[in-house]
């Protein structure tokens, strides 16, 4: 086996427009290709983040995505930041809420939690 590194994580949201603005204009993501996909009649937003790819798929009457207690599959998106303080004031700033800060119990780094606009769990991770 020769796998190299994770491509791309993907996210069905309900809310295209708003995830779009969230993960572009909020967070920084660049788009790389925006697909509408008249067979299925939604969009596939392709982003990009310091060489890992997002993929968005805009849902047609998907359920909503359990929370708590927590269900098998994707439990967070982890975002690596040199300053975590600086990242929370920022997002904060854009009218983001977040978790107080607290320290990783395994590596003893800080770290915090916000979500996205469906309730993704986001951890910021220093």
């Amino acid at each position: 086996m020769n796998l190299k590194k994770i491509h791309h994580v993907a996210i069905i949201v309900s809310d295209y427009e708003k995830s779009k603005h969230f993960y572009v204009d909020l967070l920084g993501f660049r788009v790389i290709r925006e697909t509408y996909r008249k067979e299925r009649n939604d969009y596939k937003l392709d982003l990009e983040l310091e060489g890992c790819e997002l993929e968005l798929f805009s849902g047609n009457n998907n359920p909503k995505r359990p929370s708590y207690p927590e269900a098998y599959g994707l439990r967070h998106l982890a975002f690596y930041v040199e300053d975590i303080n600086e990242t929370v004031k920022e997002l904060n700033a854009l009218g983001i809420e977040t978790e107080p800060i607290r320290l990783d119990e395994v590596t003893n780094k800080k770290m915090t939690f916000f979500f996205d606009p469906d309730g993704l769990p986001l951890e910021l991770h220093e």
